[in-house]
């Protein structure tokens, strides 16, 4: 495909039945249709909470289904997004069992996913996001705003996606392509190569069971259908 900002990654017109987002650890998997829709939802829920177009949203570096989600939909509102939970952010979405750690502050909204909140004050990611409005959060997005944060880095939709689709040509990925995410999300490379370049090309993100994380080396694998290597991708050759 080809998009202009992130947005267009869950436009209607990607909604389909082919698996988007597949969860090892849980044997849970997101079509298209899903993927699309619970960002939108996301987007709704986070307006709802104060973001607008330039806010910052803090997601943990969880590799589990919510903060991806809520990427895109932050995105869809205009949002920097960056997956350090410490930066200075109008949300920060947090797991349960992190909640704790999360100062609280008057200027801005804790929100938890995978267990209710204890505090009354945060709000619960899936409650919010399951009642909001299935539709795409209206605005326009430009291509030259910033969309993703992270070590050191503050990249505009324009460098994401262009970083992603020669990820996509390099690897040659396409809608057949199942690509794991082995890196961490603090580092912007590794949501390039391995979240976004697989969407765009139509393929599924696998969030692999287990501590498989390598930092150092391996961003992505793409797998054949019996989930055996087949090719990796690193982190210092995503070309950002």
């Amino acid at each position: 495909m080809s998009a202009r900002v992130l947005g267009d990654v869950v436009a209607r017109e990607r909604r389909s039945e082919r698996v988007g987002l597949r969860v090892d650890a849980t044997d849970r998997a997101y079509s298209y249709r899903d993927f699309c829709t619970t960002a939108w939802k996301a987007g709704h829920a986070l307006s709802h909470l104060g973001v607008h177009p330039g806010s910052r949203v803090a997601l943990a570096p969880d590799p589990a289904p919510q903060p991806l989600l809520t990427l895109f939909g932050a995105a869809c509102l205009g949002a920097r997004v960056t997956f350090d939970t410490t930066a200075d952010a109008r949300a920060v979405l947090v797991p349960a069992g992190a909640e704790a750690d999360i100062e609280t502050r008057p200027s801005r909204k804790v929100v938890v996913y995978g267990d209710t909140p204890t505090d009354p004050s945060a709000v619960h990611w899936e409650q919010v996001v399951w009642s909001e409005n299935p539709a795409m959060p209206p605005g326009e997005r430009g291509d030259d705003e910033v969309v993703l944060e992270g070590d050191g880095r503050a990249l505009a939709h324009r460098t994401v996606l262009t970083a992603a689709e020669r990820v996509d040509r390099e690897m040659g990925l396409d809608a057949d392509a199942t690509v794991a995410l082995r890196a961490p999300l603090t580092d912007p490379r590794a949501v390039v190569a391995g979240v976004i370049a697989p969407l765009i090309a139509g393929g599924t993100v696998v969030l692999p069971a287990g501590d498989e994380v390598d930092a150092d080396v391996t961003v992505v694998a793409t797998e054949d259908g019996n989930g055996d290597g087949s090719a990796t991708y690193h982190v210092a050759d995503v070309p950002m």
